[in-house]
C-alpha cells in the first residue's frame, strides 16, 4: 500500500523517504534535511486518531522533554525541530540512529554480564539526567517517562563509543510539576513493565521508572520476565505485580552464575513497596559501581589515553596570539601537531564566564551559501539552565585557502576544541572543551570546500554572511536550543 506522504516536503525543509517505525503516538519517518545538504532526519507525526487538544498538548511535551534532554545526556534521543503541517498535524524532527531496539537485540540470547553492566550503565544516565528535569517556565520539572521497556531502548554504533544506547519515546512521560496532579481514565504504559503504583493509578515518582528498569534488567540477564501471570490481561498482570513475588535469579543465566551484587541490584528494583528501591537511579549505579569498574578495565581502550593526555598537554602550551586584541572575540585557528592538523576555536572571556561554559551543554552546527559568494558561518553555542546561551560565531571564507583548510579538517575529525583564554592578565590559557562533529555534517564540509574550488563568486562576501546571518538567527537558533 502507497504511503501518501513519501517525497512530502515539511517547512520547506524536510523530505520524507520511507516509514520506519511506530511510537507511542504516532508514526517515524526517514527524512533528508535538504537545507543541510541532505542529512538524514527521523520525524514523527501524531497520529490523526489522537487529534485532540490533550493529546497535541502532551505531543509537544514530549517534543520539548526530547529536546532539552537529548542536549543533557547522548542517552536520550535528541529532537531539533517542531512544527505543524498544512493540514494542521503535528510534528517533530529527531536525530536519525540506526540500529535495533533492545527487544530485537534480546531475540537473539540474553546478554552477557559485560555487555549487560554496559548497557545498564548508559540507561541509567539517561534515565537519571531525565529525572533531574527539564527547564520550563524558570522551573526545573522532573520527568517521569513511565514506559521503560526494551523497544524504547534504541542500541546503535558510535565510532568513538562503540555501542551506544539511547532512550526513546518519551510519549507518556509524567511531567512532575508542583501542585499538578494529573488524572487519566485509563492506564497508560507497558502492561509487563508497570509498577505496581502504576497499575494502582496513584502519584508516580522515579521510582516507578526504576521498578521498569528492573524487569528490563532481569530480561536482559535471563531472556524471560520475573513474573508469569496467568493470562496477558490487566487483571492478570495486575495480581503478578502487586503480589506475585519474581522468580529468583539463581542459575537463570546461560553465562553462567552472577555476582551476589548484580542479583540485589535487580531484584532490589523489583521491590513491591518502592521505599524499599533504590531511592534514585544513581543509588543504584553505586549498587553496581564495583561490578562496572571490573567490567570497564577489560572494555576501554587504554592505548586511546596516552594521545589525549598528550592532545591535552598540547592545547594548554597554546599562548594568546600577539597580533590578537584582549578582548572578547572569537576565531578559527589550525594547529599543527606532528602530523595532525587540529582545527581549534579560540575564545577570549572573563575567568567566570569561562568556569561557566566548561560545564554548560555545548552544541554546534554548520550554515553555507555558495553563492554570491562561498562562506561558510561555523557556530557554537554554550547553554546552562541560569543563563541564557553563549553563541560563538565565525565567517570562514572558503576562497581564502588557510578557511578552506580548517573547514577541510574539521571534516577529517570528529571533534574540535574550544580553546579559553582568559581576559584578565595574564590572559592565559583556561580550559578547553571538546565538541563533537556528527558523520553527516562532516561529509558534508568536505563537499562544500571541493564545491568551492569550482565555484564563481558573483557578489560579495558581505552579502554571503548577511544572508547566513539570518539564517542563523531565524531558524538555526530556535532550532539548537528550543
Amino acid at each position: 500500500m502507497t504511503d501518501n506522504n513519501f517525497g512530502r516536503r515539511l517547512a520547506n525543509r524536510y523530505e520524507l523517504m520511507d516509514s520506519i517505525g511506530q511510537g507511542s503516538m504516532g508514526k517515524v519517518y526517514l527524512a533528508k534535511d535538504t537545507l543541510l545538504g541532505g542529512v538524514p532526519v527521523a520525524v514523527k507525526f501524531l497520529a490523526q486518531t489522537l487529534l485532540n487538544e490533550q493529546m497535541t498538548q502532551r505531543f509537544m511535551h514530549e517534543a520539548m522533554t526530547c529536546a532539552q534532554l537529548g542536549n543533557n545526556s547522548i542517552h536520550v534521543v535528541r529532537v531539533t525541530d517542531y512544527g505543524v503541517t498544512d493540514d494542521e498535524i503535528p510534528f517533530y524532527v529527531m536525530e536519525y540512529l540506526k540500529g535495533k531496539n533492545l527487544g530485537q537485540v534480546l531475540q537473539l540470547h540474553p546478554l552477557p554480564v559485560k555487555r549487560f553492566l554496559d548497557f545498564t550503565r548508559q540507561i541509567c544516565l539517561g534515565l537519571e539526567t531525565a529525572h533531574k528535569g527539564i527547564i520550563l517556565d524558570d522551573q526545573v520539572i522532573p520527568i517521569i517517562h513511565r514506559d521503560i521497556k526494551p523497544s524504547n531502548i534504541l542500541v546503535t554504533q558510535s565510532a568513538s563509543l562503540g555501542e551506544l544506547v539511547k532512550i526513546l519515546d518519551f510519549g507518556i512521560a509524567k511531567l512532575n510539576q508542583a501542585g499538578i496532579s494529573e488524572q487519566t481514565s485509563s492506564f497508560l504504559g507497558t502492561l509487563a513493565y508497570a509498577s505496581p503504583e502504576q497499575m494502582e493509578g496513584q502519584e508516580l515518582d522515579n521510582r516507578s521508572d526504576i521498578y521498569s528498569l528492573g524487569v528490563m534488567m532481569y530480561q536482559m540477564l535471563t531472556g524471560a520476565l520475573p513474573l508469569r501471570p496467568s493470562s496477558n490481561t490487566f487483571g492478570s498482570w495486575y495480581k503478578a505485580h502487586c503480589s506475585q513475588k519474581p522468580t529468583p535469579l539463581d542459575g537463570l543465566s546461560p553465562y553462567g552464575g552472577l555476582s551476589k551484587r548484580i542479583k540485589d541490584s535487580v531484584m532490589s528494583c523489583l521491590a513491591k513497596d518502592r521505599s524499599q528501591r533504590p531511592s534514585n537511579v544513581s543509588q543504584l549505579l553505586a549498587q553496581l559501581e564495583g561490578s562496572i569498574k571490573s567490567i570497564s578495565k577489560s572494555v576501554q581502550k587504554p592505548k586511546q589515553a596516552p594521545p589525549e593526555s598528550k592532545e591535552d598537554l598540547f592545547y594548554r602550551q597554546q599562548t594568546w596570539p600577539h597580533d590578537k586584541p584582549v578582548a572578547e572575540i572569537v576565531f578559527p585557528k589550525l594547529l599543527t601537531m606532528g602530523e595532525r592538523q587540529l582545527p581549534t576555536l579560540w575564545v577570549m572571556l572573563s575567568p567566570q564566564e569561562i568556569k561557566q561554559h566548561t560545564t554548560n551543554t555545548g552544541y554546534n552546527n554548520f550554515l553555507c551559501t555558495l553563492n554570491p559568494h562561498p562562506m561558510v558561518l561555523w557556530v557554537t553555542a554554550f547553554h546552562g539552565k541560569n543563563r541564557g546561551p553563549r553563541w560563538l560565531s565565525s565567517y570562514l571564507d572558503l576562497k581564502n585557502p588557510n578557511h578552506g583548510k580548517i573547514i577541510w579538517y574539521l571534516g577529517e575529525n570528529s571533534n574540535y576544541r574550544v580553546l579559553f583564554f582568559s581576559k584578565e592578565a595574564p590572559n592565559q590559557f583556561v580550559a578547553s572543551r571538546r565538541l563533537h562533529i556528527a558523520p553527516p555534517q562532516r561529509k558534508l564540509l568536505k563537499e562544500w570546500v571541493l564545491s568551492a574550488r569550482t565555484s564563481i563568486s558573483v557578489g560579495s562576501s558581505q552579502d554571503s554572511k548577511n544572508m547566513l546571518r539570518n539564517e542563523l538567527n531565524n531558524k538555526l537558533k530556535p532550532q539548537m536550543l528550543w
